[in-house]
């Protein structure tokens, strides 16, 4: 058994967080697949492998659709607890087909390529709104000024939800995507599960009266959205709504932080942006690479598989590190080097396979409009303070950004 000893690689080590990137190559030239105690979990660090096994049925996401708890080997969760698991096992990326298949396919219904292309202009407008207001300040914080209200606002926009009660979405997401680190405290569980409590009943309400008063929103399109007589159950619609708005946002802020910050810690690639605004496209692209905002994703191995002559049995877990195989030399020329004009890009920031990102394009749209709003109007940009990293490893990015204008 390849097992992780004496490496740099600890989830819970602030100076790892800060730059898990060196470690993540010690992994690599280790092994495949290694053990990692603490978190009871198989360690996959290659491009290669991560991107084949996003695509292997022998792993799920969740395992309860072929076997109980005590089957598998597992505990189950505490009673406790079972509000913020209902709500999160009835949403597409913790499920399996076939009931992954029945309810992405009704989501695409209402979650369409035309949808998401009605709502460029309003990106866009808000973007630039945002971004007139940090210049008019003269700065202020990236994150809480720019970052956080765009995606947040178009996603709440998308579901129909009413500006007064906008605010309260991200501390509900913040709460409930917690129980998304490494072995979550109990503090941490509590305060998922009185969101998901609180974010479930806003939604219930919601539901019904959107099923009163139907309206050109998402939510209205998920209660309409039906295919040979299957229909979305409400659990599926309000875990479907909460797995938008958390995955709509989470990525996306943190994306922008963690590429703002690269860019000013790489001067010549920011100038060359700043004299290129063509690059924004790939820049978007590389930069979501280079800092990559979700770290790991976990997977359960539903029947034994075999990598690089190594076993890992059923009932184990399988823990892909997106960050490091978006530093893999066998799959990136010269990985560790930020390149906006980079053209061979195969990140998997977005996952792949049947759980590759449904907001992907317009997770794309908002992190150019972003991107593009502020080259054009706050071209001196600069950085006023050093940030700090948050202390989560799987959701990568920053406490705040603070940046001067003019």
């Amino acid at each position: 058994m390849a097992a992780v000893r004496d490496l740099a690689f600890d989830p819970w080590d602030p100076a790892f967080v800060a730059d898990p990137y060196p470690a993540f190559a010690e992994l690599r030239a280790r092994g495949r697949v290694l053990y990692y105690e603490p978190s009871d979990q198989w360690l996959v660090p290659h491009h290669a492998d991560v991107s084949a096994l996003l695509r292997d049925r022998r792993l799920g996401r969740t395992y309860l659709h072929r076997f109980t708890h005590e089957e598998f080997g597992r505990t189950p969760p505490p009673p406790e607890h079972e509000p913020f698991h209902v709500l999160n096992d009835h949403g597409m990326l913790d499920l399996e087909p076939p009931d992954h298949t029945r309810i992405r396919r009704l989501v695409s219904k209402a979650f369409t390529p035309r949808t998401v292309e009605r709502l460029k202009p309003y990106v866009h407008r808000l973007a630039d709104e945002l971004v007139a207001h940090l210049v008019r300040e003269g700065g202020g914080d990236l994150l809480t000024d720019v970052a956080e209200p765009l995606p947040v606002a178009v996603i709440a926009e998308m579901l129909g939800i009413p500006q007064a009660d906008r605010a309260r979405l991200r501390p509900w997401s913040a709460a409930i995507c917690g129980m998304y680190e490494l072995n979550p405290s109990a503090e941490t569980a509590a305060k998922a599960v009185r969101a998901s409590v609180e974010f479930s009943d806003y939604l219930r309400q919601l539901i019904a009266e959107r099923r009163e008063q139907p309206g050109d929103d998402l939510i209205s399109g998920l209660i309409a959205a039906h295919d040979e007589g299957d229909r979305l159950t409400e659990q599926e619609m309000i875990s479907t709504a909460v797995l938008l708005l958390n995955a709509g946002h989470e990525a996306t802020v943190n994306a922008t932080v963690n590429g703002w910050w690269a860019l000013f810690r790489h001067p010549g690639q920011l100038a060359a942006l700043r004299a290129d605004h063509t690059l924004v496209p790939s820049a978007v692209e590389e930069l979501l690479r280079y800092d990559t905002p979700l770290q790991l994703f976990e997977r359960w191995v539903l029947d034994d598989i075999e990598i690089d002559g190594t076993t890992i049995p059923r009932g184990a877990e399988i823990a892909m590190l997106f960050g490091s195989a978006n530093h893999d030399p066998a799959a990136f020329t010269d990985p560790e080097r930020l390149d906006l004009t980079r053209r061979d890009n195969p990140h998997i920031s977005f996952s792949a396979g049947i759980h590759y990102c449904i907001g992907a394009p317009l997770a794309r749209i908002e992190l150019a409009a972003s991107l593009a709003a502020l080259l054009r109007q706050a071209p001196t940009l600069r950085l006023a303070a050093e940030p700090q990293r948050r202390p989560n490893f799987v959701m990568r990015g920053l406490t705040g950004l603070r940046v001067e204008v003019g």
